[in-house]
């Protein structure tokens, strides 16, 4: 341990981990994974952080162990070791919102939606049904398991995943005041990622709304000022829309996607009427972005930009031309760059070789240009399962349906 770090884990030890749980049971090994993230050895900080990620934060699920770490994350952010910082934003990140969760990258957060969900599995809700399960069971082994369901219960945990997650996320929202200190890191990624972990606080945003709309303003770095645009659209009111607009006309083409997509979140709230002027204006940066789409992009639908495009125009309110917004939309139809489902992929290949190909296959070159570009990016796509889960799809319409066949159908072309 390098001591001028020690002081960021004060109350480490005071915590009763043992006590705690995460994905493999006991919580004891937590601890020293934190620790070590303050350590000078690269390979055994980037263990911890994997070690924690898939405990504490398991495929999305959180735990009692989970809102324990983030108090020592947030300090570990805020002044850690500079190898540690922006994973353990991200980590911190993930611990208050993740793609189970109630929130969505077009319409913002419904806090008070989940905490109503939540609210109705807490452990007080559900111990009289537990302990109702303890007083019926009659075998032993059954009684055995009950009785261990019901104290985990009765010592503060839930089985539903909302209310565990909720807990994480109120964690990270009261550590927010401290973390405020990123927006002015000299590290451009820091203030991105805090920037975008801010968009999902509603209940801060009396606070951090002024911050945002003024770090968009200023900041040089362009994925950090898009960031910030973006999520002040998500925490804004409708008559913040006057204030967005500008942006439209701004010089990077990221920043003038950015300002669409809040306008549109804005126009879509229905508190009070915007321009049809400036909506049918966003529609069009959102097309010119779907058509030239820019190498940086922010961690809004995990960066995929198409995604992104598409999800934002269902949301359009009624006004800009349709036959501009179909368009749009078929223009993000075959670009896959991220599908966490794969419910993208499986609609664009069903809507772009709705038949069956004619045999022989014809060859790449043959193709429309958007079937091109959907089986280009699934060849050259970076999760293998993704390719896997649409394989059925693939071979019934006489398609290669393997990333191994896929690749040598698209070379094919390349190297003719």
């Amino acid at each position: 341990m390098i001591n001028e770090y020690e002081k960021l884990l004060v109350g480490l030890d005071d915590v009763d981990w043992a006590g705690l749980s995460h994905a493999y049971r006991s919580a004891e090994d937590v601890p020293g994974h934190i620790r070590t993230l303050c350590g000078s050895d690269d390979e055994a900080r980037e263990q911890a952080f994997r070690s924690l990620f898939s405990s504490i934060f398991h495929q999305g699920s959180r735990y009692s162990a989970s809102p324990a770490a983030v108090p020592f994350l947030a300090r570990i952010t805020v002044a850690g070791p500079a190898a540690a910082r922006e994973d353990a934003m991200w980590l911190l990140t993930r611990l208050a919102i993740d793609w189970h969760d109630e929130y969505d990258v077009t319409t913002g957060i419904n806090v008070t939606g989940w905490r109503a969900a939540a609210a109705e599995f807490g452990p007080e809700q559900l111990l009289p049904w537990y302990d109702e399960q303890l007083a019926a069971a009659t075998d032993p082994d059954k009684r055995a398991q009950a009785q261990e369901l019901r104290d985990w219960v009765a010592a503060g945990n839930s089985p539903d995943s909302r209310w565990s997650a909720l807990q994480s996320y109120d964690a990270v929202l009261a550590e927010l005041p401290g973390l405020l200190v990123l927006l002015d890191d000299a590290d451009a990624r820091l203030r991105t990622r805090i920037t975008y972990l801010l968009a999902w606080f509603p209940e801060f945003a009396a606070t951090s709304l002024p911050r945002l709309t003024a770090l968009a303003a200023h900041e040089k770095d362009p994925v950090t000022a898009a960031t910030a645009l973006l999520a002040a659209g998500l925490l804004g009111h409708a008559s913040m829309a006057r204030d967005i607009t500008p942006y439209l006309e701004a010089e990077d083409p990221l920043m003038r996607w950015a300002a669409a997509t809040a306008l549109i979140r804005l126009a879509g709230l229905g508190e009070a009427p915007v321009d049809p002027g400036p909506l049918g204006r966003a529609v069009a940066e959102l097309a010119a972005a779907a058509r030239h789409p820019f190498d940086r992009v922010t961690d809004y639908c995990e960066g995929d930009l198409h995604a992104h495009i598409e999800r934002t125009l269902h949301d359009l309110p009624p006004g800009p031309d349709p036959a501009a917004v179909r368009e749009t939309l078929d223009a993000c139809l075959p670009r896959i760059v991220w599908d966490h489902y794969g419910f993208r992929t499986r609609s664009a290949i069903e809507k772009l070789f709705p038949a069956p190909q004619p045999h022989p296959s014809p060859h790449y070159a043959d193709l429309a240009t958007a079937q091109q570009q959907l089986l280009s990016d699934l060849a050259g796509h970076r999760h293998d399962w993704l390719i896997r889960s649409s394989a059925d799809r693939l071979r019934d319409r006489g398609l290669p349906h393997t990333r191994e066949t896929l690749q040598a159908f698209v070379e094919a072309h390349r190297t003719a």
